[in-house]
């Protein structure tokens, strides 16, 4: 990211070269006091005049010091009409403090009485010297040292005795060991001691880099001393710098202490790279940064500034700017590899070294965007990444700037708000992000050879709000907040750290609402990350695990490490079995996605879910919160368990066994069934479970084993007598199916297809054909067979029309 105001950095640059200007004044100033020698000429010949050996010398004196000297080697007056001509004359200026040894010559010089008008013949050369040891030397000596002489040369000046101007239509040339330019037309008025330069304007410097200045009109004023330039324009190699008018305002010793540019002040700038490492900087934002486009070539980015007003202020004595102030309007805009424009009503600008830029403050409603280019080669994109456009916006930032351009941090001062518009991609629909905090504090770094924003970080009161067409608001809020961006532009990642809270727009049956200690957010995939004790609501069920991750885009959840899930809300259901209960449903596993609408939820790894007595266990379960209907699905050495309940057995009176001892494991009168599978399914509204692969079921006094399994519970109204008993769901009957296989201490039964019903206690097997075997009996076959789990009855059924039944008692 750039910065706006160094292209106007230039602009102040360029006022060491205006100071020529400055010096051009002093010049007319001289040449005005040299023409009031010329205006006393014809008073004074034949008045202390002296012959020397070039002609003739006159001076004039404050009685201390010599104020100026003319020589010239013939004077001649004409009596018939009191003209006076004066030929090869040298004047030479000291001033009254003798700090001057301004010399003017030319060839011939003409005065007219009549008009009062002193006019130079021809070419007149003016050279301008400071002498600041005058006053310390000898009256009239020449300087030690010649510093830095302006040399001026104009023809056909005129002055006027009576009121003191002095004037000509003909261009003006001068020139220093720092530049040189020209002006087309002067006026000097003695009244007011302004020099009017009347056109054409032109400075060229004459070191490299050079500049060119120009300016329609200008004014040099003794009283307040200060320089005006009317539409002055800067032209450089690398753009154009221009304002409606400049004033410089000059100290006693003729330096700049202020410059004031006002109407319209802007800039624009283009330039082209060499190579990829010659960007990233202010000064390629101040003219002009070159974007690489996608077959290799380097593509010029263009730069346009503006202001109001801008003011400058120089180090007292010295011609280094020290700050600068731009107001009204003030406004940047680039293009290139990262389009930006910003805009604010003021900026500050504090200079050190040799009009080094250090630091910008710019305030009064700051508001920075910065645009993603279409044009960025897909390599340089990160992978999945849309393009995304950034927004910021702050009562006002400060910059601060290393080596005078290239942008290092920028802070925030009040409440700001940066927004991330990102667009569509094939995989996700367009998304708005703002992000607000107390102060954001910006840090640039360099890569590729370019200067970027690398991070930001937000503190106190962070808050992010991600908005998608057609979808609730998703919001989340934390004590900090840091943003980390792409090399190529865009945020690549958001942390949110210290009492993380999300929440989302939907109804408070669907809303999802987040806690932690701190949050990672990725723009790409819209992905938020929760650490350090996270814990998610979402319409009735809460989570905790070791991390929580959300899709912010779907409202998804996956959470991983130590998860326990608790379903609260839940509405009893008479008619349901295993989850009817108005009791929290509760489950634990080591991970779980959950899917926001419908409600599902995937538990993975040692998956546990329960709600009072009912337990299924499994190493994976999926739960549909709304329809109450789980999936559970095993592995050969973790198959999936639940466990039912049915009637105790009774002992008969007979049992021999003491009436202590008889139901001693059942004081309930209820007795439990172990049944593990590959998979089940579960739906509380039918009160089916449904077991395939390795069925085994096992009670107290058997274990029976199929293919496929269907338990078939009592609805929770039937079960009144032991739901305060807090005891698992009631079996009403089982249908088994294949391969099915009925084992008790001293028989086994074996068929293809078995139906087990609790309320006569007995087993019907079909298919295979059914066989029974007992130790004593021996075997017995037939078509159907049925045998009773409380009296051990068995009950055989042959292939004949009238059934055979067989009654065998079994020892025990």
């Amino acid at each position: 990211m750039t910065l706006p105001v160094y292209r106007l950095r230039r602009l102040l640059a360029a006022t060491a070269v205006l100071l020529t200007l400055l010096v051009a004044g002093m010049y007319f100033y001289a040449r005005s006091r040299a023409i009031n020698v010329l205006k006393s000429i014809p008073n004074k010949i034949g008045y202390d005049i002296k012959q020397t050996a070039h002609g003739f010398q006159f001076s004039k004196s404050d009685g201390k010091r010599t104020l100026f000297t003319v020589e010239a080697s013939d004077v001649k007056e004409f009596k018939l009409n009191a003209n006076a001509e004066l030929h090869n004359v040298n004047i030479v200026v000291y001033g009254r403090d003798s700090s001057r040894y301004d010399q003017i010559s030319g060839d011939d010089f003409a005065y007219n009485q009549k008009t009062g008008d002193v006019t130079a013949m021809g070419d007149v050369q003016i050279d301008l010297v400071a002498n600041p040891a005058g006053l310390s030397s000898p009256d009239q000596s020449t300087p030690k040292e010649l510093k830095n002489p302006i040399h001026l040369k104009t023809r056909d000046l005129v002055f006027n005795k009576n009121t003191g101007n002095a004037w000509t239509d003909a261009r003006v040339e001068f020139r220093s060991p720092q530049a040189s330019g020209s002006a087309v037309g002067i006026k000097y008025v003695g009244k007011t001691n302004e020099l009017i330069l009347a056109s054409q304007i032109h400075l060229e410097l004459s070191r490299p880099g050079a500049a060119v200045i120009a300016a329609k009109h200008g004014i040099i004023t003794n009283d307040p001393r200060q320089i005006v330039l009317d539409e002055p324009h800067l032209d450089r190699e690398s753009g154009t710098v221009e304002s409606d008018q400049a004033v410089f305002y000059l100290g006693p010793d003729n330096h700049v202490e202020r410059v004031v540019a006002t109407g319209d002040v802007h800039a624009e700038g283009r330039t082209v790279e060499k190579n990829a490492n010659a960007s990233g900087s202010l000064a390629s934002a101040h003219t002009g940064s070159a974007a690489k486009n996608v077959d290799g070539r380097q593509d010029a980015g263009e730069t346009r500034s503006r202001c109001d007003r801008a003011e400058f202020l120089f180090a007292p004595g010295e011609d280094l700017l020290r700050t600068a102030n731009l107001s009204g309007a003030v406004h940047f805009e680039q293009t290139g590899l990262h389009p930006m424009q910003a805009d604010a009503g003021r900026a500050l600008l504090d200079f050190a070294g040799r009009n080094e830029l250090k630091k910008v403050h710019a305030l009064e409603g700051v508001h920075l965007i910065q645009k993603q280019s279409d044009t960025i080669a897909a390599p340089q994109k990160a992978p999945g990444a849309s393009q995304q456009d950034f927004d910021l916006t702050a009562p006002a930032v400060d910059f601060n700037v290393t080596k005078g351009r290239i942008l290092q941090q920028a802070t925030t001062l009040g409440a700001a708000q940066i927004t991330i518009n990102q667009a569509s991609t094939p995989t996700s629909s367009a998304q708005r992000t703002v992000v607000t905090a107390g102060q954001f504090v910006a840090d640039f770094t360099r890569s590729d050879g370019r200067n970027h924003l690398a991070h930001i970080h937000g503190a106190p009161d962070a808050r992010i709000v991600n908005s998608t067409k057609e979808q609730p608001d998703r919001i989340s809020a934390s004590d900090s907040v840091d943003a980390m961006f792409l090399p190529q532009g865009g945020i690549d990642s958001i942390i949110q750290t210290g009492h993380v809270a999300y929440v989302d727009s939907l109804g408070s049956d669907k809303r999802m609402q987040a806690w932690a200690d701190s949050a990672h957010y990725t723009p790409g995939n819209q992905m938020l990350t929760l650490s350090g004790s996270p814990r998610v609501a979402n319409g009735g069920m809460s989570t905790t695990a070791n991390t929580i991750r959300i899709n912010r885009a779907n409202g998804d959840a996956l959470a991983d490490g130590d998860v326990k899930s608790t379903y609260n809300d839940v509405k009893e259901d008479p008619n349901g079995a295993l989850l009817a209960s108005s009791s929290p449903i509760h489950v634990t596993a080591q991970s779980m996605t959950a899917h926001n609408s419908p409600a599902v939820a995937l538990y993975k790894g040692n998956a546990r879910l329960w709600q009072d007595a009912n337990v299924i266990e499994a190493p994976s379960i999926q739960f549909d919160r709304d329809r109450r209907y789980v999936t559970a699905t095993g592995t050969q050495t973790q198959p999936v368990q639940t466990i039912l309940v049915q009637p105790e057995k009774q002992d008969k009176p007979d049992s021999g066994k003491p009436q202590s001892e008889k139901n001693a494991s059942a004081p309930n009168g209820l007795s439990p069934i172990a049944i593990t599978s590959a998979k089940i399914t579960y739906a509380d509204a039918e009160r089916r479970v449904h077991y395939e692969g390795g069925v085994e079921a096992k009670a107290k006094e058997f274990t029976a084993s199929a293919t496929t399994a269907d338990a078939y519970l009592l609805p929770r109204s039937e079960t009144a007598s032991i739901r305060a008993m807090g005891t698992p769901g009631q079996l009403d009957h089982m249908v088994a199916d294949g391969n099915v296989l009925i084992r008790q201490p001293n028989r086994h039964a074996a068929g293809q297809k078995m139906l087990y019903t609790v309320a006569d206690d007995k087993f019907v097997l079909t298919g295979g054909p059914p066989s029974i075997f007992d130790a004593e009996q021996g075997k017995i076959t037939g078509v159907s067979l049925t045998f009773f789990r409380r009296d051990d009855r068995v009950l055989v059924e042959g292939e004949a029309s009238t059934p055979v039944v067989t009654q065998t008692r079994v020892a025990r």
